[in-house]
């Protein structure tokens, strides 16, 4: 064969030898997200209707009482209402009421003041319509604080009435 004739040949084997490599790695591409949802068959899957209720996160808000005090304030009025709007949005939750007081005073006065407030919330609540089955008060006083500080800061945070949501 002449010269040019070896080059014709060898430029030939080179092409088939390219479309061949071409054409395998054109086999292992991998298909894209789109073109797998096309292919998914609809009778094959299992879909499912019923409605999966969220775990609620606790929604009601603590209110806090001045010094000595188991008295409502308005601020205290309109938090006590959103408490009861999220208990009447999710009917299976029950709610302890637990009173607490800064650490001024004997154990016995917090004790009966803890009761106080937390009595002042159950009762407010009732009246907002709230189910007496629903809700449960106990006092804890000094007992269990927010805050170890003795400052006004930190007492104003233990003086509460703490909605603990089962």
């Amino acid at each position: 064969m002449k010269k040019t004739g070896w080059m014709a040949l060898s430029l030939i084997v080179g092409m088939i030898i390219s479309l061949g490599l071409y054409g395998c790695a054109g086999r292992q591409e991998m298909a894209t997200p789109t073109e797998v949802d096309e292919v998914v068959d609809v009778e094959e899957t299992e879909i499912i209707t019923e409605e999966i209720e969220p775990i609620q996160p606790k929604q009601m808000s603590d209110i806090f009482f001045d010094f000595d005090r188991f008295d409502l304030s308005p601020d205290d009025r309109a938090i006590l209402a959103d408490n009861a709007a999220w208990l009447e949005n999710n009917p299976g939750a029950k709610v302890q009421i637990q009173g607490h007081c800064d650490n001024r005073g004997s154990n016995e006065y917090n004790l009966a003041l803890g009761d106080r407030r937390a009595k002042s919330a159950y009762n407010y609540l009732i009246n907002l319509g709230v189910s007496p089955s629903r809700i449960s008060t106990i006092s804890y006083g000094e007992e269990m604080p927010q805050c170890n500080q003795n400052t006004e800061g930190c007492w104003a945070k233990n003086r509460r009435a703490y909605f603990d949501v089962k």
